[in-house]
């Protein structure tokens, strides 16, 4: 027993060990072969790419073998018995049991679960085979299976008037045309069979029908097998029995023809237009009297001069408006919408993208019919897709509606002006005169059923998309209680030769465009540029006159005419920005502010006259500004030094060995200083240009100040990103951008001028200051007679000292120890403008041409040691010259000083001509300032604003302008800078390597 059992517990042991084996031999094979196999990836097969005996497993993705005796179905994704067969059981696929037929029976019920014996043989599937006029019989009038299938012939006497249907398996009534024309249902001869329609031959139906349809755009014609088989039926279905279905079929020909009309063909809307003159004894609808009872409404008629009437004479009665409690800001168009044959499908609104080929949100799509927001959509499909969504054409006639003032709904028709339309041949609405235009009704997006060839099944050879279509709305002039006319949409049709269609794609795009009469604003425009225009010309006239003085020329000649032009230009320049802006900020405020819609935006191509205008203001202004510059960098200046020698000093003499006295040098350190601060204040402005640019980038992209730009009604700075975001209009971006400029930059002015001259830094005194602690003067020659003096004799008699005598002086100074730095004794007027007499310049001129170096005949100068030296001397020869000038020691050139008239200051000119005086005019605004960049801070404001604008305009990109505005400050202040450095050493002789 104890060996036995433990014999017993071996084997269990040994068998448990083996399964354990054997279970973890099978994981590691399975997990080796998942490791192998698991590539995720097979091949790729398609239901046609299966072979007649095989069928798609919907599972599995791929081609399986029928069983025995079956064959694949007709959508290849099962499988059925072979003709002579029947089914024992069908669970789908391959699991299908099949039995042959005995020889007595050998046809196959229609279900295919039957054998029955046929009367009149089999068809190719196994199935009875009735003659025509017959109907087959398998089973009796409870279902029960009948041992012999029977052909039961219809009854089409007069009494029943049955025909067999197109399955074959029940009797119908015969088409009523066919009872109607022969009593019978048998079209025979003489009658006519077209459509499956018959009709009498003793009418005068116009036997010649052309089954063609026409693509102007390719300029080619195809017989469409769709016209062939309907055209004529539906044609006269329309006009003997006044069918509805068969004259909405009929206008639906004519719309897929583009509405063209040829008197010398019988084309589709040939017949429309035969029917709707021989139906003249019927009742119009709806008193239209283009809409004819029984017919559709397909055109406006085809007189010259109509399209305007209906255009432009009745206003819609319903108003709209974009604020208060009365708001109203959604267009209602709806759509009468019918099927190719002629149903009506059903009435249906615009939203949700019915017109608009674009995918997108439902709320951008939209955005197409808010009131007052212009709307732009584009985009490119595949010809492949529009094939797909697209099978046969759907028909639109389209409506606006409105509520009445007793609160009752109403609709408006929708004119459509189609550009493919062709009237005798001739592409009417492509004429830029109305006049000439040709309205009509019913529209389609997609037609890609009358391209069809020989066969409606197959894919079309052409087909025709509407690829630009646009709806304009024109608001009533004078309007103030927001009247419109009847909306027009304008519809151009792209015919696509279908080659390709994966591969082939089409551009489309749907607007909405709002306009109004912008002849009373071009008036208003033209006056005042008139008005102002002359202003201008008044002021450039004043300031040549003022030039022609300082110069001290009384001779009009060419230069005098190029003067006044470059005047006139920076003038004109003022006068263009006045307008624009003015008109820019005319359209912001009146479109975004108002409440009943009185006035709507200007349209793109109504906008070129305001660029134009915007183009011209900166050409000039930057003539103008070119002018400036090149004037600020030719004036000719000098630094008077009025420090005097400090004593003598004994000097070595070369050559001689010995010594001698002489007096001490006068330092030429206090010069360059002052030079060199005059160099610095030459471009320093009322504004910080960056602080400038970025501040108005600022304003415009993140508070969003560009969003008032857009063209719609709301004022609101931000918008929703998920909503449609309307085109900009190109003054609302001119208005906004200017309006922030110029409040930025008087902001700036007014604040520098207020708070940072007085409290932080004021460069313009300083430098008058610096100019009398250096005891140097300035005199500048801006004109050949004109200029300006700044004072800056020191008070100290010197100003070469040390630290402990200057803080002494300065001491004294601010006690009112000393008299005080005005050029004339006890004032503190240090700044002057200066008229000089003629002698004074041409002594002035003679000293120059020897400073200057370059204008002395070269045989002269015999080395530069001697060039040099006759420059010192030339240097100290000027230096004492004016010095003695501004001490009155030359009598025959003496000066006088004297305050300005109040006219004289506001014209800019001076009335009295230093004849044989000159005069100094007192000046405590530091005008020598104008030969400065601060001085002329208006025209470089106004220059960079327009620079900005016209960038922008071009580009329609805020950042490129700011960043390329702020490109070329620079760059014209480094070349102000260059230049105005090698002029300032050309004429002061102070080396230009002390000049920073």
């Amino acid at each position: 027993m104890v060996t036995g059992g433990g014999g017993a517990r071996v084997a269990m042991a040994a068998s448990y060990t083996l399964a354990i084996a054997a279970v973890t031999a099978y994981l590691l094979l399975v997990s080796l072969h998942v490791s192998q196999a698991q590539t995720f990836s097979f091949p790729f097969r398609q239901p046609e790419t299966c072979g007649h005996n095989q069928y798609f497993d919907i599972s599995s993705l791929s081609c399986v073998r029928c069983g025995a005796n079956q064959r694949q179905d007709a959508q290849g994704t099962s499988c059925v018995c072979l003709p002579g067969f029947q089914m024992i059981s069908n669970n789908g696929g391959a699991d299908i049991i099949c039995k042959k037929c005995p020889e007595d029976r050998k046809g196959v019920t229609k279900d295919g679960w039957n054998c029955i014996s046929c009367p009149s043989g089999l068809t190719a599937e196994g199935k009875c085979h009735c003659p025509t006029g017959h109907i087959l019989m398998e089973r009796d009038i409870k279902g029960a299976l009948l041992s012999q299938a029977t052909c039961q012939l219809c009854d089409e006497n007069e009494d029943s008037f049955t025909v067999a249907n197109a399955v074959g398996n029940r009797c119908v009534r015969c088409e009523p045309t066919f009872i109607n024309t022969s009593k019978s249902c048998v079209c025979s001869e003489p009658n006519i069979l077209t459509g499956g329609l018959c009709f009498s031959s003793t009418g005068n139906f116009p036997p010649r029908v052309i089954s063609a349809t026409r693509y102007g755009e390719l300029g080619m014609s195809l017989t469409s097998e769709w016209f062939t088989k309907y055209l004529q039926s539906s044609a006269a279905a329309c006009w003997v029995y006044a069918n509805l279905t068969s004259c909405q079929a009929l206008g639906n020909m004519c719309v897929m023809n583009m509405n063209s009309y040829d008197s010398a063909t019988f084309d589709a809307c040939r017949l429309f237009r035969f029917v709707f003159e021989n139906t003249a004894g019927l009742r119009t609808v709806h008193s239209v009297s283009f809409w004819r009872q029984n017919l559709p409404w397909l055109f406006y008629g085809d007189q010259l001069g109509l399209a305007p009437q209906v255009l432009s004479t009745t206003p819609l009665p319903t108003n709209f408006s974009f604020k208060g409690p009365n708001q109203d800001t959604k267009l209602k168009f709806v759509a009468a919408s019918y099927d190719v044959r002629g149903n009506f499908l059903k009435w249906q609104t615009l939203e949700g993208g019915v017109l608009q080929l674009c995918p997108d949100t439902e709320m951008r799509l939209n955005a197409a019919y808010s009131f007052g927001t212009t709307y732009q959509q584009n985009c490119e499909i595949s010809i492949s897709k529009i094939l797909t969504d697209f099978p046969t054409p759907v028909f639109y006639d389209l409506y606006l509606e409105y509520t009445s003032e007793n609160q009752h709904q109403y609709i408006w028709a929708v004119p459509v002006l189609n550009l493919n339309l062709q009237y005798n041949k001739m592409f009417v609405n492509q004429d830029s005169n109305s006049g000439k235009w040709l309205l009509t009704r019913r529209i389609f997006l997609v037609d890609a059923l009358s391209g069809r060839e020989n066969d409606l099944g197959n894919q079309p050879r052409l087909i025709r998309i509407a690829t630009q279509i646009s709806v304009s709305i024109r608001l009533v002039p004078s309007t103030k209680n927001g009247n419109i006319f009847p909306p027009l949409m304008t519809l151009g049709y792209s015919d696509i030769d279908i080659k390709d269609p994966n591969s082939q794609s089409v551009k489309v795009s749907f607007s909405v465009k709002y306009e109004m009469n912008q002849e009373e604003a071009r008036i208003q425009t033209d006056i005042a540029l008139g008005v102002l225009g002359g202003l201008a010309v008044l002021s450039s006239l004043l300031k040549t006159a003022g030039w022609k003085r300082r110069i001290g020329s009384p001779v009009i000649d060419l230069q005098t005419v190029m003067k006044f032009l470059v005047y006139y230009a920076g003038d004109l320049a003022n006068v263009f920005l006045i307008i624009t802006v003015g008109t820019g900020l005319y359209w912001l405020i009146f479109f975004k502010a108002q409440k009943s819609v009185s006035v709507l935006l200007p349209m793109p191509a109504q906008e070129e006259r305001f660029v134009t205008y915007v183009g011209c203001a900166f050409a000039l202004k930057a003539l103008q500004f070119l002018h400036k510059l090149i004037s600020q960098i030719t004036i000719d200046i000098f630094f008077i030094d009025w420090e005097r020698p400090k004593g003598k000093v004994l000097k070595a003499v070369e050559g001689e060995g010995g010594v001698r006295s002489a007096t001490v040098p006068v330092s030429i350190w206090r010069t360059y200083f002052v030079a060199n601060e005059w160099n610095e204040i030459q471009t320093v402005r009322k504004i910080n240009p960056l602080f400038q640019v970025l501040t108005v980038l600022f304003f415009l992209e993140v508070v969003g100040f560009k969003n008032l730009a857009l063209m719609d009604p709301s004022s609101s700075l931000s918008r929703d990103p998920l909503s449609y975001i309307a085109p900009s209009s190109r003054i609302l971006r001119y208005a906004v951008s200017a309006a922030l400029w110029l409040v930025i930059g008087i902001i700036q002015i007014v604040f520098f001028a207020i708070f940072y001259e007085r409290f932080i830094e004021d460069k313009i005194r300083q430098f008058v200051d610096l100019c009398c602690m250096s005891n140097i003067s300035v005199f500048l020659l801006s004109h050949r007679c004109f200029g300006y003096y700044i004072h800056g004799r020191s008070v100290h008699g010197h100003a070469d000292t040390n630290m402990e005598e200057m803080n002494m002086n300065l001491k004294r100074e601010a006690e009112n120890l000393c008299s005080q730095r005005g050029l004339v004794p006890n004032t503190e007027g240090q700044t002057f403008q200066v008229a000089i007499s003629s002698q004074m310049r041409q002594h002035y001129d003679r000293i120059h041409e020897t400073l200057t170096r370059k204008n002395g005949p070269a045989r002269l100068l015999s080395s530069s040691a001697t060039t040099f030296e006759q420059s010192i001397k030339a240097y100290h020869t000027m230096n004492k010259f004016l010095g003695s000038f501004i001490d009155h020691v030359h009598k025959e050139m003496d000066y006088f000083i004297k305050d300005k008239l109040l006219l004289e200051r506001i014209l800019g000119m001076e009335f009295m001509e230093p004849m044989e005086k000159s005069i100094f005019y007192n000046d405590e605004v530091y005008s020598f300032s104008s030969v400065l960049y601060y001085g002329n801070e208006a025209t470089l404001l106004i220059y960079d604003l327009l620079f900005f604008c016209v960038v922008d305009l071009a580009c329609q990109n805020f950042i490129l302008a700011a960043f390329l505005t702020y490109l070329q400050q620079e760059i014209f202040r480094f070349i102000r800078n260059i230049v105005g450095q090698k002029n300032l050493a050309s004429k002061t002789l102070v080396d230009q390597r002390f000049l920073i």
